[in-house]
């Protein structure tokens, strides 16, 4: 049998078994047959937050960020470009603190940016600050392994 993981479709959110050895083809949601891997952040709401970070075989990589937030502004194009390098090995997702306070509580963060890794569901790292983008690809290829 064939290894497979669980990927939340970035569009709707429904659950997709995706066959291992078939990731780095991309793929379809079989709901809405949007792309699971877009190539860029998905912005997550409380309510979809724990589909893709408890829920899925994928490691997930979250940027707590405001738009007031200057550091937060100068670091988006990097996470961006980031998660386009970084899929399908991990999904990169935003969630903004000012619109979502309950997951920002949750997280107990307390200066932005910051960035936590999650596997499984559980928290792996944790990182404060805006990164450049070869110290944010190092973080996140560091903390993957």
């Amino acid at each position: 049998m064939t290894e497979s993981r669980i990927i939340p479709c970035p569009s709707c959110d429904t659950l997709n078994r995706v066959p291992v050895d078939r990731l780095a083809e991309g793929g379809k949601c079989g709901s809405c047959g949007k792309a699971l891997f877009p190539g860029k952040p998905v912005a997550l709401s409380t309510a979809r937050f724990d589909k893709h970070a408890a829920s899925a075989d994928l490691p997930l990589v979250v940027d707590f960020w405001a738009q007031w937030c200057g550091p937060c502004r100068a670091m988006a194009p990097t996470f961006e470009a980031a998660a386009a390098e970084i899929e399908p090995e991990a999904r990169l997702a935003k969630v903004d603190t000012d619109a979502e306070p309950a997951l920002a509580q949750r997280y107990r963060i307390q200066a932005i940016p910051t960035l936590i890794l999650f596997k499984g569901g559980r928290e792996i790292a944790r990182q404060s600050g805006a990164m450049g983008a070869g110290d944010l690809r190092r973080w996140i290829g560091q903390n993957l392994g």
